[in-house]
């Protein structure tokens, strides 16, 4: 029987600041355990599996595979819609967007404590995640993205606050075209508890020092909103 790990905020407190989704065109399979793994060194602590093409049997490999980096690491590995797969590798969760699984289907199959985080571009959309017991909520895009061809125009920070604030008080994360250029001002919008990358980590050179080169703007952007406040 798998074991899920307690990463619900009653066990143990969940840090959402520098959440990384793969992207097989990017970074294929073979490669991603090197990714994964110098990513959380430079600081991501979240992992989303995201490959809507793999096969069952495929993406249950590559999960496998980031798993054995990730669980040491107390790093949970999310999965995108495929909750079969999830459930099946004792992923720590599953990632849905609006046109995936529906949010409550895959609430309902999903034992607890495993995670469920939703896309959301609306403040409704948000809303309606919260209430279909999402554990999160990942809000975009904020800027414009290539690695996402349907994520709609960009939210800009004041949309991702506005987007945030009918969460219902659920982690929110920010995704979509952020990278250090820009990851700052995410970082000052008070509701937001981290922020997720995709190229900006996957496709860098040395992806730990992009890793940590963004948690640090993200945190300063946090640390300056509390400051202020």
């Amino acid at each position: 029987m798998v074991s899920w790990r307690m990463y619900t905020r009653g066990a143990r407190p969940l840090d959402y600041t520098l959440y990384l989704v793969t992207d097989p065109v990017l970074a294929p399979a073979a490669s991603l355990p090197f990714i994964v793994a110098a990513a959380i060194a430079g600081g991501a602590s979240v992992v989303q599996l995201r490959d809507k093409h793999a096969s069952a049997a495929a993406l249950a490999a590559t999960a496998r595979s980031l798993l054995a980096i990730t669980r040491p690491a107390g790093v949970p590995l999310l999965i995108n819609d495929r909750v079969d797969v999830a459930v099946a590798v004792g992923a720590d969760g599953v990632h849905v967007g609006q046109d995936d699984t529906p949010a409550a289907a895959a609430r309902a199959a999903l034992p607890r404590p495993a995670l469920l985080g939703v896309s959301a571009g609306t403040p409704a959309e948000a809303a309606a995640a919260a209430a279909a017991g999402a554990d999160y909520v990942g809000v975009g895009a904020v800027y414009g993205t290539a690695t996402k061809a349907d994520a709609g125009e960009p939210l800009g920070v004041g949309g991702l606050a506005a987007v945030a604030a009918a969460a219902g008080g659920i982690p929110v994360v920010a995704i979509g075209g952020v990278g250090v250029g820009n990851v700052e001002a995410v970082g000052g919008v008070p509701a937001v508890a981290g922020v997720a990358v995709v190229s900006a980590v996957v496709a860098a050179a040395d992806p730990a020092a992009a890793a940590l080169a963004l948690r640090a703007g993200f945190e300063r952007g946090r640390a300056a909103t509390a400051w202020e406040g």
